[in-house]
């Protein structure tokens, strides 16, 4: 079945190549589709163009389609092209000629648009409680640890003291950053483009403000072509906020996979988080973070997928669009998966105390002495220079004493405020 069906059917070659792997992509909107037709429908009736009689018995074989659904019992027929046209033909097959009303005054265009920002909203959503999950985790290692030190470094090269805590806490903050991305993306993706139809509107007095209210949209894509040209805008900004991110996770696991080796030796993990060599029995590698940076660093390309996919398209509905889902579906799952699995292992991190008794870290605290002389009295420039001819002579002795109290340093990390920030962004998702 076809929406389209004009009494003749397309080579079979081309609806291979024009579906394509569609179908299973759709199975993903399903829910989104049915509650649409919900909210259409209701708008329908509203306007005279559904009968009062209709539609409840419109609602309520809807309804049954959507238990479907949960239940994971729904499928896509052979011959049916999508979503959309799977769920008329069941309502069809049970009503009659009452099921083929539910197409009035909507083209699948606006039709697959709703289903992409319910879709890409819940995703968002999602996306917006893994981190969060995340962030706490991190938060609250960032306390436990606030006063085991370990080196900081610029260039690779050994520079001043850090400590676990503010590690800890510097990926969290960070994912505040990510998370206004996010914010920004739901933002986007909570637009209502029901009416648009095929992007030029429609000649029935749609209510659209009621649907807007009904699917619980905080505002109309007002403009119908405007609606239609978010097609893609959608996706290209969750795509970013995605790739923020992973640009954040993909660095921490880069991060981990680099304390854990021994030339560092500052974290570890219990064997069974690890994996081992075929030939050298000692190896405990760190696979599962290396997977992580790298599907991370593919994320962080999925934004540019999708602007080259749209970058010269004019206004108005084009197939090529229907390639966008095939890009962004696989990546809303990745992220979570990735969220989700540093959560598991950062619960089981073993942190390594007394790092920077080792001799040769003895060169961290040049910071910490030139800074103590010029507290003293000594001009700053005059101390570095003492300081460094001492390096230079291989006299210097590190007292080894930190004294950080500013606000966001070793000794005042402010998780409370980054606990705030965090908080503050989380009310743009409707917390």
């Amino acid at each position: 079945m076809k929406l389209w069906n004009k009494g003749f059917e397309p080579d079979k070659l081309i609806e291979l190549f024009t579906v394509g792997n569609d179908r299973e992509l759709d199975l993903r909107l399903a829910r989104y589709d049915v509650e649409g037709s919900m909210a259409h429908i209701r708008m329908l009736e509203s306007i005279g163009l559904i009968e009062s009689s209709e539609l409840p018995q419109l609602l309520e074989a809807l309804e049954d389609i959507a238990k479907s659904i949960e239940k994971g019992e729904f499928t896509i027929e052979e011959g049916v092209e999508d979503v959309h046209s799977q769920v008329e033909l069941m309502l069809t097959r049970r009503l009659g000629d009452m099921g083929k009303k539910i197409h009035s005054g909507r083209s699948r265009n606006d039709q697959v648009l709703v289903d992409l920002k319910l879709f890409m909203r819940d995703e968002l959503k999602t996306i917006a409680d893994r981190v969060n999950n995340l962030f706490c985790r991190l938060l609250s290692l960032s306390e436990a640890h606030k006063d085991t030190l370990m080196p900081g470094y610029t260039h690779l090269q050994v520079a001043m003291p850090s400590s676990f805590g503010l590690w800890f806490g510097a990926y969290a903050e960070s994912l505040v950053d990510d998370m206004e991305m996010l914010a920004a993306a739901y933002k986007i993706a909570n637009q209502n483009p029901l009416g648009s139809a095929a992007g030029y509107g429609s000649s029935f007095p749609l209510n659209r403000t009621m649907t807007t209210e009904l699917l619980g949209f905080a505002t109309l894509h007002y403009n119908v072509v405007a609606a239609q040209m978010s097609r893609g805008k959608s996706e290209r900004t969750a795509a970013y906020a995605i790739a923020s991110v992973a640009s954040t996770l993909g660095k921490f696991a880069m991060d981990v996979c680099l304390f854990m080796c021994q030339n560092y030796g500052f974290i570890s993990f219990p064997d069974t988080l690890t994996t081992g060599s075929s030939i050298m029995p000692h190896k405990k590698n760190p696979d599962v973070f290396e997977i992580m940076r790298a599907k991370c660093n593919r994320l962080q390309s999925v934004p540019n997928e999708i602007s080259l996919l749209t970058t010269n398209l004019p206004l108005g509905y084009h197939r090529d669009l229907q390639l966008l889902k095939d890009i962004i579906f696989p990546a809303t799952t990745t992220i979570c998966t990735c969220l989700d699995m540093c959560d598991f292992m950062l619960q089981h991190i073993i942190i390594k105390e007394n790092i920077l008794d080792d001799e040769r870290y003895n060169y961290l605290f040049t910071v910490e002495d030139v800074n103590r002389l010029t507290v003293s009295g000594v001009p700053f420039r005059e101390a570095y220079k003492q300081v460094g001819m001492q390096v230079q002579r291989g006299e210097y002795v590190p007292t080894r004493e930190v004294h950080h109290t500013h606000e966001g340093s070793i000794g005042n990390l402010c998780n409370d405020k980054i606990a705030e920030k965090m908080h503050k962004v989380l009310e743009k998702f409707g917390y």
